[in-house]
């Protein structure tokens, strides 16, 4: 039997998804929400202007643990995490030694380990590149207990901190463990939406019971994959398998960010070598932001021409924008045609649609800072 024919897993809020009239689609292997009965258009909308509840329980959790489990990370990711202080989460990327991106992650430092998410649907292989490269005394620990929930969107803290009022005072990309309504809650304040918001890693027989309390507040409303995604392109936030993946270097990604100071002078990540080079030369091509013309979206594998109908790049997600009101896209272009502003031509089934490229993200990040 082979992956896709293996029966999908569920995850612990499967039934009040089904409960809500969630129409539910096979994604990573999980059966998954993409959709409530009030739309995907609606669903976005909402959690821009109030609040959105969205189930990432089948996203995979897992603690390192011992003294050099720093050291552990720092040779799988470009990233400084000896840095990092307690209670602080930081955005990375695994490398290869080709420089592409095996995967993004998110890695908290706490008391006594680190906190990491993956994706879903790299996160065997994740764990498993991990558990390979476990020296000294590190130990790594999956999660398998624990689901996770995301509450996104402006009145996210005011509805949170009827539960937990400790949650006000916390800082986009830092990380409590808190107590809501009675359960024990690992929060951190992150999310995958450009809007303010938290992700909470709770236990998995509380995780129904939790979603439902968050649910009955006035300003929560159920979330699916369908806006999640559209959240998420607005935002500039890149999709793992599309945007990013063992091809693009953190440099072509504009993600260089992730490659701390300390790192861009010691290296000692898989693909250092090319990375810090294109750091240095700079890099053959770059994600941008696109902006076609008219009503019409560009979707992924488009291509992107030049004023002469050279092939220049691709687009690697795109779709209707609700609240930009039209349609954005993301992709790669020639790092020559990658300024603001820059005219550029879609082949959309086959016809030239005129766009240009933009900068990113689409729409203004709302973290609280």
């Amino acid at each position: 039997m082979t992956a896709s024919d293996a029966p999908l897993k569920q995850t612990p809020l499967d039934a009040l998804h089904r409960a809500r009239g969630a129409k539910m689609v096979a994604f990573a292997g999980y059966d998954m929400p993409v959709q409530y009965p009030a739309g995907i258009m609606a669903e976005h909308k909402h959690t821009r202007t109030a609040a959105g509840l969205f189930d990432v329980s089948h996203m995979g959790q897992a603690r390192l643990y011992g003294e050099n489990a720093v050291d552990v990370i720092e040779a799988l990711v470009p990233g400084d995490y000896q840095g990092l202080a307690e209670g602080q989460t930081r955005y990375t990327v695994f490398t290869n030694d080709q420089g592409g991106i095996q995967d993004d992650l998110m890695i908290t430092r706490c008391a006594d380990h680190f906190y990491i998410v993956v994706n879903a649907a790299c996160k065997d292989q994740d764990f498993a590149h991990i558990a390979a490269h476990i020296t000294g005394d590190a130990r790594f620990e999956i999660i398998e207990d624990h689901a996770l929930i995301a509450l996104q969107g402006p009145k996210a803290e005011d509805v949170l901190a009827r539960f937990a009022p400790p949650v006000r005072h916390m800082l986009f990309m830092t990380a409590e463990a808190l107590h809501v309504a009675d359960a024990p809650c690992f929060i951190t304040r992150s999310g995958y939406t450009g809007e303010d918001g938290y992700e909470l890693s709770v236990p998995m027989n509380q995780a129904e019971r939790i979603a439902d309390l968050l649910l009955a507040e006035d300003e929560v409303e159920p979330v699916g994959l369908g806006a999640r995604d559209s959240l998420r392109l607005e935002a500039g936030l890149c999709l793992y398998g599309s945007d990013i993946d063992t091809t693009t270097t953190p440099v072509e990604a504009d993600l260089k960010w992730v490659i701390s100071k300390r790192r861009r002078e010691t290296g000692g990540f898989p693909g250092a070598d090319i990375i810090l080079g294109q750091l240095r030369d700079g890099a053959p091509r770059k994600r941008v932001g696109i902006k076609p013309e008219g009503k019409a979206p560009a979707r992924a594998h488009t291509d992107i021409t030049d004023e002469n109908g050279t092939k220049i790049g691709e687009i690697t997600s795109g779709g209707f924008g609700p609240t930009v009101g039209g349609p954005v896209a993301m992709g790669y272009v020639a790092t020559e045609f990658a300024e603001p502003g820059r005219a550029v031509t879609l082949m959309v089934r086959g016809k030239p649609l005129p766009a240009t490229v933009a900068a990113l993200p689409f729409v203004k990040q709302n973290y609280k800072k």
